[in-house]
């Protein structure tokens, strides 16, 4: 009976500081692994930071069509509840083209464009 109660304690604080996590935006980066140079192959990269809860869509894309070949690392979890994620892409820069990582999280879509250091 004592473990019973031990454990119903335990399951009721942890549902409790479940209950205080509220929705949190993600923080949002989008750069290269190179410095870069148009014409030249790199790795564009999306990482998507300190949000709740854990569903999120990530998109990249060239001219608002979702590139090919993209990886996701798996869904990373942070201290207080926040979660964190990664995707990234093979890619060619060029001065025509416009390079965005969407994020979509609790049904809001936001869209980060890529700024060329170059």
């Amino acid at each position: 009976m004592k473990t019973f109660v031990c454990l119903a304690v335990v399951l009721l604080l942890g549902l409790t500081g479940l209950s205080a996590v509220k929705n949190i935006s993600p923080k949002v980066q989008v750069y290269t692994r190179s410095p870069g140079h148009y014409g030249t192959a790199n790795t564009l990269i999306c990482h998507v930071s300190g949000f709740h809860p854990p569903e999120i869509t990530i998109e990249l894309l060239r001219n608002d069509k979702e590139m090919p070949g993209s990886q996701q690392t798996d869904l990373a979890f942070e201290e207080n509840w926040h979660y964190h994620m990664t995707k990234h892409v093979p890619f060619t820069p060029t001065k025509e083209d416009v390079f965005t990582c969407r994020v979509t999280h609790g049904g809001k879509k936001s869209t980060y464009i890529w700024e060329a250091d170059m």
